[in-house]
């Protein structure tokens, strides 16, 4: 007769091993941050294993890095594993706030084990850059989730925090992960740890103490971001005088007008001059005279907004001008973290196509331009190949420079001549509409038109699709809801996919 042997118990030592897990974007020094725990785990006398696992370049070759240590039990060397599992992380830290909502998808964040610690900054997903409307996923939603998910929760903008301090994220984590308390080790082992990789120490020590003391102190709430200051305008005293005289005809407005045609009328006078100014309020208060009092002047201030992006349109020379600012270029600097002593190289990226260059040219010449395909043709050759401009070199800088100094030759243009025919009839078409709220609808299609050279013309075609479909909802009680859809629809990806199903849909019940 063979004996039963009794259920092998699970070995107590398992209960010994720390698990953690680090996400992070390329470029946020995961791997340094990695190498640190590793070290630092060592010195105090455990056993330790770190290992990483790539991820895919949609998110800049985000990447998992995995830490499994225990203390050392003599020569006995344990096995651990190469990568984390659902439910079996202790320590969960993700550098960039998508980073920690994809850590609680996939199930590394539980509530009976998991503390969370998490940087509130954004580094943006491909997937959320090129949606033609605002794809930025909503750090709000991934907070609350990881509240519910999270044994403890510890969320800060780390990013900050590290370069306020001349250092980089990884070590701003580092200070959070000793203030968290979730490891067995002291705050000078962490130090040490740092210390002994010899590089960049004082700062790295610095935007640790600046992670530990969020950690300590809870982390933040997440905060709203920072309304931007009013656009200032400056010039020449003589142009100032005309600029007060602009402001005060706008704050005449009605009240529920009046801020965004502020707003507007310092983007269109930036844009081009206070003549240009004058014209955006001759068009916003016509509008205003034909509004409804009792309907709150909404149509008045949704047209203020919109007739001043569309008067503020991208062409060749607002793009050279955007790009020699020296507002941008200090914020490029900043950006960088580059001192006085450095020397920052630019290269600007430029994809004109012929109809830019066309564009750029005389009325008569740009129309016979336009109409001749040989031309066209020879302009592409030219032109639609790809620029990579070097403005930190003079030469490359001058021609931008020079380009966006053309201001006062930009009226003169085809393409000032078609932005404005096109503005015209879209006020008109919006303007004609009885239905009051359609009306508002339909201005807001505008928001589908921006961008430069063929971003503008994937959003034109669209705008005109959309537009021509007020014509299907004529007369119907739903037709202001299916506007706002089908706006909606087209902002959703950039090929006009989910635009194609939404007008077929209203085909379908018309």
């Amino acid at each position: 007769m063979n004996a039963v042997l009794p259920p092998k118990g699970v070995d107590a030592s398992m209960g010994q091993v720390l698990k953690l897990a680090v996400m992070a974007v390329g470029g946020q020094g995961g791997g340094v941050l990695t190498g640190w725990i590793e070290d630092l785990a060592r010195s105090q006398g455990y056993a330790c294993q770190a290992t990483s696992v790539a991820g895919v370049a949609q998110r800049t070759g985000a990447t998992i890095y995995y830490i499994e240590m225990m203390p050392a039990a003599g020569d006995a060397q344990p096995v651990f594993a190469l990568a984390p599992s659902s439910g079996d992380v202790d320590v969960l830290i993700a550098a960039e706030m998508m980073e920690v909502g994809r850590a609680v998808m996939r199930g590394f964040v539980t509530p009976d084990r998991t503390t969370l610690i998490g940087s509130t900054h954004r580094a943006l997903a491909v997937s959320e850059k090129t949606l033609p409307g605002d794809g930025i996923a909503k750090a709000e939603e991934v907070r609350a989730a990881a509240e519910i998910a999270a044994q403890r929760l510890i969320l800060a903008d780390m990013d900050k925090l590290a370069v306020e301090k001349g250092s980089v994220i990884s070590a701003s984590l580092f200070g959070a992960l000793a203030g968290s308390g979730a490891l067995p080790f002291s705050r000078t082992a962490y130090e040490d740890a740092i210390r002994a990789g010899g590089k960049g120490v004082e700062a790295s020590l610095r935007a640790f103490a600046a992670g530990f003391d969020a950690a300590q102190a809870g982390g933040e709430a997440l905060k709203r971001p920072e309304k931007r200051a009013p656009r200032r305008i400056v010039g020449p005293v003589a142009r100032m005088g005309e600029w007060q005289a602009l402001v005060v005809r706008a704050e005449a407005l009605p009240v529920p007008v009046r801020d965004m045609a502020l707003s507007g009328l310092a983007k269109v006078v930036d844009f081009q001059d206070c003549a240009y100014g004058a014209l955006y309020l001759d068009r916003v208060e016509k509008i205003v005279q034909g509004d409804n009092p009792a309907r709150d002047y909404v149509r008045s201030a949704t047209a203020a907004k919109y007739i001043a992006n569309a008067m503020a349109y991208d062409d060749i020379i607002r793009v050279a001008d955007l790009k020699t600012r020296p507002t941008r270029l200090a914020h490029i600097d900043a950006e960088m973290g580059a001192k006085a002593e450095n020397v920052v190289q630019l290269t600007e990226y430029f994809h004109p196509r012929a109809e830019e260059i066309a564009g750029l040219m005389p009325v008569g010449m740009g129309a016979r331009t336009m109409a001749n395909p040989a031309r066209m043709a020879r302009l592409n050759r030219w032109f639609d190949k790809g620029r990579r401009l070097r403005t930190d070199t003079l030469r490359a800088f001058l021609l931008l420079y020079v380009l966006g100094g053309l201001k006062s030759y930009r009226l003169r243009t085809l393409r000032h001549q078609e932005e404005v025919a096109h503005l015209e009839k879209w006020l008109t078409d919006c303007l004609g509409v009885e239905d009051y709220d359609l009306s508002v609808e339909l201005l807001k299609n505008r928001r589908l038109v921006k961008g430069y050279s063929d971003t503008h013309a994937r959003g034109l075609s669209k705008f005109d699709r959309v537009m021509a479909a007020a014509g299907l909802l004529k007369g119907r009680k739903d037709a202001v809801e299916w506007m706002a859809r089908l706006r909606e629809a087209a902002l959703q990806d950039p090929e006009g996919r989910a635009l194609d199903g939404a007008i077929e849909t209203v085909k379908s019940f018309v």
